[in-house]
């Protein structure tokens, strides 16, 4: 056998060696899930927060979004009935669709930077049907939202328009996207994607299974 064969037969075994390896790790690795980083992450705004970590509930939302509004008085009623037994957050998915769906996660965003969400997120679902699904801007109905609230007028008005806060929004729903989150409301519980009923009975079950 002459030397270049020996030596190309050689590079030829080493190539297989390196794919039956990659074939065998791809074989044994458990296959990717959403991971908590993803779900929930640093700058994620918390309306409660379970001191033992034990049961995580992220939602994803549109303001404008019926179905959201028709889960808030559930979801309303299971933060009232467990408190800071579990975390519960809030994540933006505003959907082009709703002409102020944006406007709507920017207001809550800049009443964040003073402190506000939670207010402005009350405001904004208690409100919903005086504001939602018409095409003129209600921006300026936000505004007067963010008066009632307390919040500086001027910085508020800095805020509400930057590009931080809107790449903020942007961040969280490229973040729903990559989960696959394609409507709102979109619910996970412990990073797992909740499929079932999104209403008080039904996240209060899922909750339950996990604290019991």
């Amino acid at each position: 056998m002459s030397t270049n064969l020996k030596v190309t037969l050689g590079v030829l075994g080493a190539a297989l060696a390196v794919l039956l390896l990659i074939v065998a790790v791809n074989l044994t690795e458990p296959e990717p899930r959403a991971g908590s980083a993803e779900v929930v992450r640093a700058d994620s705004h918390r309306l409660s927060t379970a001191a033992d970590g034990k049961v995580t509930v992220v939602e994803f939302l549109d303001f404008e979004c019926e179905a959201c509004g028709a889960a808030y008085p559930g979801v309303e009623r299971l933060r009232a009935e467990y408190g800071d037994r579990i975390t519960y957050v809030v994540r933006y998915f505003p959907i082009a669709s709703h002409p102020n769906a944006y406007n709507a996660a920017h207001a809550a965003e800049a009443a964040a930077r003073q402190g506000k969400f939670e207010e402005m997120y009350v405001k904004l679902f208690d409100n919903q049907a005086a504001w939602g699904h018409t095409e003129e801007s209600r921006a300026t109905v936000f505004a007067g939202y963010a008066s009632e609230l307390g919040l500086d007028m001027t910085k508020y008005a800095s805020d509400v328009t930057s590009a931080d806060v809107a790449e903020r929004v942007e961040s969280d729903a490229a973040d729903g996207t990559a989960l696959g989150v394609q409507g709102t409301p979109t619910f996970f519980v412990n990073g797992e994607r909740f499929t079932g009923e999104p209403s008080y009975q039904g996240l209060k079950s899922a909750v339950d299974e996990v604290l019991n």
